[in-house]
Order: structure tokens, then C-alpha cells, then sequence
């Protein structure tokens, strides 16, 4: 590709061209979302992975705003991209399955056009004169991109922060070009803290002495220094406090030694100098502020209603992530997206990752095992492999054995979930239980579960589901929104019993509850005679310090509890699983497991 394309100010004259890259031209004005029209726009990209006879295993992968269309390296003597961690063969996003296009944003200064680029009116780049831009008019150059290679409907589209931000109106927009959306770190809109950020780093931007008006490609200097501190800005809310004090409390006055003109005194200034002296060397600063500008009016609503709206056209299935320390772009933020979809009956997935390495946490390889495999098991249900349709979870590439044991309240469950139902399972685990409604054609399926492990397992089970502290309530669903909800054996470590409960019957119509009766016989003798907490039978596997359960109950305790809050039973099931049967009489001494079907009183 000719170097040419690329913006010759002196803030990236160092910059490389991507040796990979490819162009088209869009030669059709190009109408943005104010008003303004761009005669023609070039959009730069790469793919990795060949496109299928169909034409129907592609994936598009939306940058943030420093990167490129250099997402992974193509052979081993390449450059490494961003996103090797995610894209390659092998890799969750395997090349070997799916033809994967990166595109360089529209306003970006590596190729696609952007201010740096040349204003067919006068010959001189657009600087100050290009037109503000929206996530929407990125991605109708992204969509302008796809129609030239022929592309029609993708696997899906991958993004985290500003790349979730184009996720996000990928699928808002044009909802019959996508069967998946992978959203990573991102938000609906920013929050007024990260709107603070950025208004300070365009500021530092603009009053550098060498900004000329945005107008700086035909002088000796570009505004270097405003560029750097933009970045330096921006860099410390990447990282979260716990990252701060791994990468720089035990040599805090031990600065790098760096080339570079800002303060050294402490470790943490020679690492933002240089991070941003490096980012002088790649980076336009009129691309920067028009970038920026773009996240930060990216708004899909700030209440509940305003966002159910927004995705009410979405048909895609979705997986949204979220990184515990990420204060950049918060968990709730997610959490907001994942409520607006399921109130609209969307099939979404959901975890909060746990992680100490803040926002950048997508792109780092610390918490990768986990949200990596999230990914692959997620666009494996998009796309089957032939061969693997079908199969376990512990059949699957990069599963871990799953335990398997036959759950005699499972049996007993699904006989009690009529055909076609939709179910909610809290506590869900791996799945297991709703794998098996599956099979029974039930109208909707959605799992609840709090262990990243469990959600993993039921993720490659094909089926949605969405982390969540029972404890919290169940704010994510609405009134009735569910036939049956199940809660099976995850009574005893629930901490609000009656909170839980009375949510459980204002999201279903039916409640079914199954726990392990702690007055069971053999349970009792153990304490009794031998003068030790129940272990080693049933369910009671761990030893007492190690037992997630706190609460121990019996059928009788139970049933009090029903009539105390005036909860309605309508049936009672008494089980004795180490034989494999029903009790009908003495259930409090000889039923080990008990399911009530409950409903409002």
C-alpha cells in the first residue's frame, strides 16, 4: 500500500505503513450523520483467514480509539498486533474458521480517511476543516467496506470500549447483517467522569503552542507535547488502582531511565512518558480530537426505557463482558446493556470477569483463559463445528471435564415443566438442567449464575446465560417475563430466603424449589452418634469449613416458612435419591431431597 495515504504530520511521520494493509475507495459521496458530506472516503483493512465459498464466516473486529486494523500477525516474521491474544489459528477467534476483517476507523490517521487525509477541494489534508464524526458514520464506512467484498450477513462483530461502541450500533442499526455481537468493556454512553478525562486531554491538545489551529502539516512541528499528555491522561484510566500498585509501588522512586522530556522523579512518570512519547510517534493529534469526540457523543439512552428502545431491533445473539476493576467503563454500565436486552426478550450472555488490570483487561493476557474461552465457546454455537454438534461440554476444544452425575430432582423437574415453557434456572451451574429442557423444545431458556467457572461450562452448552448475586434480587427481568423459575439446590447458600423467593414469583408465574433435607435420617444419626457435622453422604461432600452452604433446613422448617410468608404450595415432592425414590410418608425423616412448586398466595 502507498505510503502516501497516511498523514505526513510530524506526530506520525515515524509511523510505519501496515504491510499487510488493503484500501478501497468509497467514490459515492459520503453523507455523514451532521449533514456534511465527504466527496469520497478510503477505507484501509486487514483479514486474516480465508472467505468461505458461501460467503458466510466472516467477523468483523472494531478497534478503540489508538488502534488500527493490525489485530493479530499474519505469519511469524509479521509485526505483532493488538489482539494476537484473541485472533489466530487456533485461537478462539480461530483464522482457521473464519475470515476476520479489521478495518481502520473513519477519522483514524493509519490509512482510512481522516484529517490528515488530503481535502480534494484545496489538495492540503482536511486538519481542522475535516467534519465531526459519529460511531454511526464509522460504521457506515465499516458497512461501505463489507458491501465492496461481498460480504452479506457476518458471524458476527467483535468490540471492546469504542470497538463496543460500533458492537453495539452494528447491531441497533443493521440487525439482519449479524448473528453475533461480542461486546467487551464498553457502555451505552460514557459517564461524566470519563467525558471529564477527555475534555481535559483534548484541552492539553489545543493549547499546545505548536497546534496551529489544527492546521500543523506543513510546519516543523505538530503539537507533540499536547499529544503525548492526551495519552498520558488516557493511560492512567486504562489501569485500575490494584495494577497502579503492582507496576509501580515497590520502585516508585526508581524511574526508568528514558529519553524522554517529561518528569522522571517517579517510576509511574517514566512509564506514562514514555507510553506517551511512544504514542507521538503513531498517532495524529486532529485524529485524537476527532475520535474522542466521537466516543464521547456516542449515547444510546440514560434510563431503562430509553435503552430498552434503542435495542428493541437488535435480533442478534449476544455476549457481553465486563472487568471488575475497570472504572473507565464500569461494570453497571454492561449490566445496564444486558437489562435493556433481556427486557426485550434477546438472547444475551453476561460476566463480570473478575480482574485487577482495569480497562485495558480485554487486551492484556492475565485474565485471558477465562474471557478468551467465553468467546470461542460462544461463536462455536454461532457456528458449529460439524464434528463437535452436539457434544458435551468436556467434548469441546479448550473444556475442562465438567462433573456428571444423575440428578434424581432434575428427572423429577422437567416432568414439571410443561413442553414450550420459558424457564428461568437461578443457580443454574453448568446448565445441566436446562441442556435437558432444551431437548424438550422449551419456548425460552435463561440461566443465572454468580461462578465465572459455571457460566464458561453453560456457555458451552449453548445456552444464555447472565452472572448475577442472587442476593441482589432479580432487578435484570421484569414482572412475569418467565413461565417457571427454578431454584435447585441453591436454597441453602441463599442469604435473603424470602427476598429471593418473593422475586422468584413476581418474574415467573410458577416457582419450583428443590433443596436437601437436613432432618434426613442418616444425617441425623451421624450427628447424633458419632457427634460430627454431617459429610461424605449425598450432597454434603465437603467438610464443614469448606461448605459453601450456610443455611441447613428440613421439609417441615420449609413448609413453616411457606405458610409464615403465605407462600402458596401446590405440590410437594419428597425424595430419597440414594434409592432412587418418591417417600410419601415420614418425608421429614426419610425423604434426603425435597421439591415444592410454589406460587403467590
Amino acid at each position: 500500500m502507498a505510503e502516501d495515504i497516511f498523514a505526513s504530520s510530524d506526530a506520525i511521520r515515524s509511523a510505519q505503513p501496515l504491510r499487510y494493509a488493503q484500501s478501497v475507495t468509497l467514490e459515492q459521496p459520503f453523507r455523514l450523520e451532521s449533514g456534511e458530506v465527504l466527496p469520497k472516503v478510503t477505507v484501509v483493512y486487514e483479514t486474516y483467514g480465508q472467505l468461505n465459498a458461501a460467503g458466510d464466516n466472516a467477523i468483523l473486529i472494531c478497534h478503540a480509539i489508538s488502534g488500527d486494523s493490525h489485530v493479530a500477525q499474519h505469519d511469524a516474521a509479521d509485526d505483532p498486533g493488538w489482539w494476537d491474544i484473541l485472533i489466530g489459528p487456533g485461537k478462539p477467534v480461530d483464522t482457521n474458521r473464519f475470515f476476520v476483517i479489521c478495518p481502520n476507523l473513519l477519522g483514524g490517521c493509519r490509512g482510512t480517511t481522516g484529517p490528515g487525509s488530503p481535502n480534494p477541494a484545496t489538495g492540503k489534508p482536511y486538519g481542522p476543516d475535516f467534519p465531526a464524526i459519529t460511531i454511526g458514520d464509522m460504521v457506515e464506512a465499516q458497512r461501505g467496506l463489507l458491501d465492496r467484498l461481498g460480504i452479506g450477513q457476518l458471524v458476527a462483530v467483535i468490540g471492546g470500549s469504542v470497538g463496543g461502541h460500533q458492537t453495539l450500533t452494528w447491531a441497533t442499526r443493521y440487525p439482519d447483517r449479524l448473528r453475533g455481537a461480542v461486546v467487551l468493556a464498553s457502555s451505552p454512553r460514557l459517564t461524566s467522569q470519563a467525558l471529564a478525562f477527555d475534555v481535559v486531554g483534548r484541552n492539553a491538545i489545543r493549547r499546545d503552542p505548536f497546534f496551529h489551529g489544527g492546521q500543523y502539516y506543513d510546519q516543523p512541528h505538530g503539537p507533540a507535547v499536547g499529544l503525548a499528555l492526551a495519552r498520558m491522561i488516557g493511560h492512567i484510566t486504562y489501569l485500575s488502582p490494584e495494577a497502579m500498585s503492582q507496576k509501580f509501588e515497590a520502585n516508585r522512586l526508581q524511574p526508568r531511565e528514558e529519553a524522554i522530556e517529561f518528569e522522571k522523579t517517579f517510576s509511574v512518570g517514566s512509564y506514562l512518558g514514555h507510553q506517551g512519547t511512544k504514542f507521538v510517534d503513531r498517532f495524529d493529534a486532529n485524529s485524537y480530537l476527532t475520535l474522542s469526540l466521537a466516543m464521547d457523543w456516542f449515547d444510546l439512552g440514560g434510563t431503562p426505557a430509553q435503552l430498552a428502545a434503542s435495542f428493541h431491533s437488535a435480533r442478534c445473539r449476544w455476549l457481553v463482558l465486563s472487568f471488575s476493576s475497570d472504572w473507565l467503563f464500569p461494570a453497571n454500565q454492561s449490566r445496564h446493556i444486558v437489562t435493556a436486552l433481556v427486557h426485550n426478550h434477546a438472547a444475551v450472555s453476561y460476566c463480570d470477569i473478575q480482574s485487577d488490570c482495569g480497562h485495558d483487561a480485554f487486551l492484556l493476557p492475565d485474565d485471558f483463559d477465562r474471557y478468551g474461552e467465553m468467546v470461542r465457546a460462544f461463536l462455536h454455537n454461532l457456528v458449529p463445528v460439524p464434528d463437535l454438534a452436539g457434544a458435551e461440554p468436556d467434548e469441546l476444544p479448550g473444556t475442562t471435564s465438567i462433573f456428571h452425575e444423575r440428578r434424581l430432582d432434575y428427572d423429577r423437574i422437567v416432568e414439571l415443566i410443561p413442553a414450550g415453557a420459558s424457564v428461568l434456572d437461578l443457580g443454574c451451574g453448568t446448565g445441566r438442567l436446562l441442556a435437558r429442557l432444551k431437548q424438550q423444545h422449551s419456548r425460552r431458556l435463561v440461566g443465572v449464575e454468580l461462578d465465572e467457572r459455571k457460566i464458561l461450562g453453560a456457555l458451552k452448552r449453548n445456552l444464555d446465560v447472565i452472572q448475577s448475586d442472587l442476593n441482589a434480587g432479580l432487578h435484570t427481568f421484569a414482572d412475569r417475563q418467565f413461565d417457571c423459575v427454578v431454584l435447585s439446590q441453591t436454597l441453602q447458600a441463599v442469604k435473603d430466603v424470602e427476598g429471593v423467593i418473593a422475586e422468584m414469583l413476581r418474574v415467573g408465574t410458577t416457582g419450583i424449589v428443590s433443596f436437601p433435607n437436613l432432618a434426613f435420617y442418616k444425617l441425623r444419626r451421624i450427628l447424633a452418634e458419632d457427634g460430627r457435622a454431617p459429610r461424605g453422604y449425598g450432597w454434603l461432600k465437603d467438610k464443614w469449613h469448606d461448605t459453601a452452604d450456610i443455611r441447613f433446613l428440613s421439609i417441615a422448617d420449609f413448609e413453616d416458612f411457606c405458610r409464615e410468608k403465605k407462600f402458596c404450595v401446590r405440590r410437594r415432592i419428597a425424595l430419597n435419591t440414594e434409592a432412587g425414590e418418591e417417600i410419601t410418608e415420614d418425608v421429614n425423616q426419610q425423604a434426603d431431597l425435597a421439591i415444592f412448586v410454589l406460587q403467590q398466595g
